[in-house]
């Protein structure tokens, strides 16, 4: 126990394990659901409980049609509880690992995460929140003049899906009032355009975003991390759209029976949301398969480190890509905009990115098991939008019994704290050591 009070940061998976718990015994009760005196099972609380809580959205049942107002009121309250949740535990991490940083290296972390240092958590955390509920609050406004104005909703019918759906997007969730997700709102840019910036706002991370607003005007000053999150999202995002438009374009299923504008509108405005957010805005069960691909990359890679999102983080992939390629031109050093990046931070890149490879490979195949014949690549986007996060469904999750359902409910948990956890404890174990052992060069390839 000392030791967990000496790490504050280490209480983390406990928090969340608890509040899904709680959530679960929430959702079990029989005002959850429309059926009120039966009650949802408890697989279904823990896997819905174990969704919101880790704002992945995936969801196992109808959710519009199975709960009812009072649990879908929980869903969303859970969902902003562990989107603040999550950026609390980022916001503990940093603070925490600098605390147990010598001067240089706290200085450091500290320029990574926007001059905070460890006395500044409670101005943090407030900002944090503000930030939050400020997005959400234009979010609302916006679609709920358009669903009150363009789509004749009652005005409190159109502020509480504006709220919901809000909610949802800027925390990276994926839930829905509607059975079929946003596909009523296709091409639609009042309703689209406010989801998929604040999901891409929220993916960004708050180290990121308050120094990208902070230095807005002179983006050379910014330091390694931002740079990597703010401009690698920004190549993601251009890079994977074209790429699903292309392999979309001829497909009538999906976005090949609309006009050029809606087709871009369509497509980008799925790849943007279904990466993070989980949102449905084209059929996704209809894609081609090099789409699914590009789904599952993506959403793989996540978003910017300390946000609500999941995946390995933007970060972490561009910094391998870094690697890769100052050891393909022979460079001694890798280097990111005429800095130079620790070899340690090399190592924690290479040790998230093969970790998450291994835990996504065997869950990849522990669901097939557990499942009848299923397509591969069915089970792999399902188990990959589990652990990072994204929530986006091939409507695999559904039809899986028990055990699966249990499995993609672990991968969420794992998805969500194990980032956090393991980067807190590289951090804290780091150890100095008075001697070194002679050097060994093995042939490698």
């Amino acid at each position: 126990m000392r030791r967990f009070l000496r790490h504050p940061v280490r209480l983390v998976p406990l928090g969340f394990l608890v509040a899904i718990l709680f959530g679960t015994a929430a959702l079990m009760l029989p005002l959850a659901t429309i059926e009120e005196e039966k009650g949802a099972p408890f697989v279904t609380a823990l896997f819905t409980a174990t969704s919101a809580i880790s704002v992945t959205g995936m969801a196992v049942t109808d959710t519009p049609h199975y709960w009812s107002g009072f649990g879908l009121a929980l869903i969303t309250v859970f969902t902003q509880l562990g989107g603040l949740g999550i950026l609390t535990g980022a916001a503990l991490v940093i603070l925490t690992v600098s605390r147990q940083l010598g001067l240089r290296n706290r200085l450091l972390v500290q320029a990574e995460s926007a001059e905070y240092g460890p006395g500044d958590i409670r101005r943090l955390l407030l900002r944090i929140a503000a930030t939050v509920l400020a997005c959400e609050a234009v979010m609302t406004v916006i679609i709920f003049g358009r669903l009150w104005l363009a789509y004749d909703y009652p005005p409190w019918h159109a502020l509480w899906s504006a709220t919901f759906h809000s909610v949802q997007a800027f925390n990276s969730g994926g839930f829905s009032l509607y059975s079929h997700g946003l596909l009523g709102f296709s091409r639609d840019p009042w309703i689209l355009l406010p989801l998929t910036l604040g999901a891409i706002i929220g993916s960004l991370g708050f180290p990121a975003l308050f120094e990208a607003a902070r230095g807005w005007r002179r983006p050379i000053h910014w330091a390694v991390a931002t740079k990597l999150t703010i401009w690698g999202t920004l190549v993601l995002l251009v890079a994977g759209s074209l790429i699903l438009l292309i392999a979309e374009w001829t497909n009538p299923e999906t976005i090949g029976r609309h006009g050029v504008a809606g087709k871009v509108m369509d497509a980008f405005s799925q790849l943007a949301l279904g990466r993070t957010a989980g949102f449905e805005v084209v059929p996704t069960t209809a894609f081609r398969e090099e789409s699914y691909f590009v789904l599952i990359a993506l959403m793989f890679i996540g978003g910017g480190s300390a946000s609500t999102t999941g995946g390995i983080k933007v970060t972490t992939f561009f910094l391998l890509a870094f690697v890769i390629w100052a050891e393909l031109r022979g460079e001694p050093d890798v280097t990111v905009g005429q800095r130079r990046v620790a070899t340690s931070s090399q190592r924690q890149a290479i040790t998230v990115a093969l970790l998450s490879v291994a835990v996504v490979t065997l869950g990849t195949f522990t669901l097939i098991l557990t499942v009848e014949p299923v397509a591969f690549y069915r089970s792999l986007f399902e188990v990959t939008s589990a652990f990072s996060t994204a929530g986006l469904s091939v409507g695999l999750a559904p039809s899986l019994p028990a055990d699966g359902q249990l499995l993609l409910a672990a991968l969420m948990y794992i998805g969500r704290v194990g980032p956090l956890t393991l980067g807190s404890a590289i951090a804290l174990n780091t150890r100095r050591r008075l001697y070194r052992y002679p050097e060994e060069q093995p042939i490698v390839g």
